[in-house]
């Protein structure tokens, strides 16, 4: 793994080594191929380029930069209040289920159309979708709960000619489903994902945000997301573990039409329960990588109910040259 530097220079997290976005960001290139960038860019007491990480609109052009300069998207953009990820820690994902992937696939990255992926809560940015359509050539289907975070994602994948045909939305109309309705009985993937929403209520999110201004020591007064975030996105009743286990749960229902299931833990506490979950639920392989979200530690859980042997007939109809 190779440390990424904050953008006042500490060493801050720790990225898989084929995760584009290493070390500072090259600002100067970036506003190259993104001019709208360049207001937002100043120098910092360290004598870097630098962006203020707390407006909104700074990181939300830096993203845009990034994703023309990385994956050559042409046309980005989110509503006002939705979630701005920070990109290099949702490559980091995307990286992380290539190798899983590889793993099972004589040590090679099972790459173009014939794979395909579906991302639980896929929001206004599409930024997995994005990252795996461009970095891989796979296929994707995201789904949401809100129709105004998918019609942002269709009109993206409209205007840029390099992700039509590539990335499906799907709306879902029940919030307490989370494959039901959204996966087609002709449906097959070759992997979930999904960064669950963390807080258990709006005031914890609330709560949270403030704490993490003191700890910046930004005064808690001004304690507004500077990615964003709707409701949906940000919380859920019981939070990350039951968000989860619910997908745990829902998720063996669709143990025949999906190779791999995964999702984001941000709590390394939830772990043991999760793993109970899926031991009662009758996974066959589990496992849990530790990754870098930008600068703060995950743990990706990802969960099998295929045997072996199903595994081995699953990659050689889906995998192998055709």
């Amino acid at each position: 793994m190779v440390k990424a530097q904050h953008p006042e220079g500490k060493q801050t997290a720790r990225f898989h080594p084929d995760n584009p976005h290493q070390g500072r960001y090259d600002f100067a290139r970036l506003c190259q191929v993104c001019a709208e960038l360049n207001p937002y860019v100043s120098v910092n007491r360290f004598g870097s380029q630098t962006i203020d990480f707390h407006d909104a609109d700074a990181v939300k052009t830096l993203n845009k930069a990034l994703l023309m300069q990385c994956y050559g998207i042409s046309f980005w953009d989110i509503p006002a209040g939705y979630l701005c990820p920070p990109i290099p820690g949702r490559a980091d994902y995307i990286h992380h289920l290539s190798d899983l992937l590889a793993t099972d696939n004589a040590g090679v990255v099972p790459k173009g159309r014939k794979i395909t992926g579906l991302d639980i809560g896929v929001g206004a940015n599409g930024i997995y979708p994005i990252i795996g359509c461009r970095t891989f050539g796979w296929q994707f289907v995201g789904t949401d709960i809100d129709p105004i975070a998918l019609n942002t994602v269709n009109l993206m994948v409209q205007t840029n000619p390099t992700l039509r045909g590539q990335i499906e939305c799907r709306l879902q109309t029940d919030s307490r489903n989370i494959f039901r309705q959204v996966i087609k009985p002709a449906d097959r993937f070759d992997f979930t994902l999904c960064n669950p929403p963390f807080h258990s209520s709006p005031q914890a999110a609330e709560a949270g945000n403030r704490r993490k201004l003191r700890n910046l020591g930004k005064p808690a007064s001004s304690a507004k997301l500077n990615f964003g975030g709707q409701s949906n996105e940000l919380w859920c009743d019981g939070g990350e573990l039951a968000f989860l286990k619910r997908m745990i749960t829902q998720s063996r229902e669709y143990s025949q039409q999906c190779y791999l299931f995964s999702a984001l833990v941000s709590k390394h506490e939830n772990i043991i329960q999760l793993k109970r979950v899926l031991k009662n639920s009758g996974a066959r392989r589990v496992r849990v990588v530790n990754m870098s979200q930008g600068m703060k530690v995950s743990r990706l859980l990802i969960w099998t109910f295929l045997s072996e042997a199903e595994q081995f007939s699953w990659r050689e109809l889906h995998w192998g040259d055709k």
